[in-house]
């Protein structure tokens, strides 16, 4: 397969793709025409306006089809891998009391203003997604969902209650980048109540997020859209057992000129 694509329509290679999107103006002729004129500034030559609907008196949606010349080279695309194995149900309750001695306590949230849970809910809920069980569902580790709009504070003091191993937070509403800000401002509150490298795993997802993006944002894992259940478990376990083989700073042993006074 060469390495060089195109995007393909009725015929390998045609260049044809298909776009939406919205005008801020009523539904007409004149609406129409700008519509076709955005695709071509896109590239998009010849374009076919296939779908325009009216949303209120003053906007309209639209769906474009043509042809476009660019050219996407496989050997540029860089993706997040995922650097950890998925492992069963049984395996991931075997690895925690092997390496916890004790269940692992998972704290999961949608912060801010966001009353989206069907993310959290599919990760945290026996019911799960994708047909797998959701977290509730292993033996070894105990589950503290405090569903929607949990303000930042509110969710430091809980986790820090509940001894909490790894946070999860669900961020679905992204107007105006509003999941960026809370998850940065979620980050900068755990390193604020936390002693250095004590805080709880920080796990953040949604169908918005830059996997790549973890460090910027000051978590240490981003999901994206799709993400199961035994991803995020798979997860957990590595990443704790990461934490685990840190080796620990040397103790160090006080000179004679150190020793107190007696």
């Amino acid at each position: 397969m060469s390495d060089i694509i195109r995007p393909y329509g009725d015929t390998t290679g045609d260049g044809m793709i298909q776009v939406s999107f919205t005008l801020p103006v009523p539904h007409d002729k004149r609406a129409e025409g700008a519509a076709l004129q955005l695709a071509d500034k896109m590239g998009i030559r010849p374009a076919l306006l296939v779908h325009a609907k009216p949303i209120g008196p003053d906007f309209t949606f639209f769906v474009v089809y043509g042809s476009v010349n660019h050219l996407v080279d496989l050997r540029d695309v860089h993706v997040m891998e995922r650097d950890y194995p998925l492992l069963p149900a049984k395996d991931v309750n075997a690895a925690i009391k092997r390496q916890l001695r004790r269940p692992l306590v998972v704290v999961g949230a949608c912060i801010g203003t966001d009353a989206h849970t069907v993310g959290i809910d599919a990760i945290l809920n026996i019911k799960g997604f994708a047909g797998e069980k959701g977290l509730e569902y292993y033996s070894e580790i105990t589950v503290v969902n405090l569903g929607a709009q949990v303000l930042v504070p509110e969710l430091v003091e809980r986790a820090r209650a509940e001894q909490a191993d790894a946070v999860l937070v669900s961020q679905v509403v992204t107007q105006r980048d509003a999941h960026l800000t809370n998850t940065q401002e979620m980050s900068a509150a755990f390193r604020e109540a936390y002693p250095a490298g004590t805080a709880p795993l920080l796990v953040v997802g949604g169908p918005r997020f830059d996997e790549a993006a973890a460090g910027e944002l000051g978590v240490d894992r981003v999901f994206g859209k799709g993400t199961t259940p035994g991803e995020v478990a798979s997860y957990l376990v590595h990443a704790i057992s990461q934490r685990h083989a840190r080796p620990q700073a040397p103790t160090r042993t006080r000179t004679a000129a150190e020793e107190p006074a007696r």
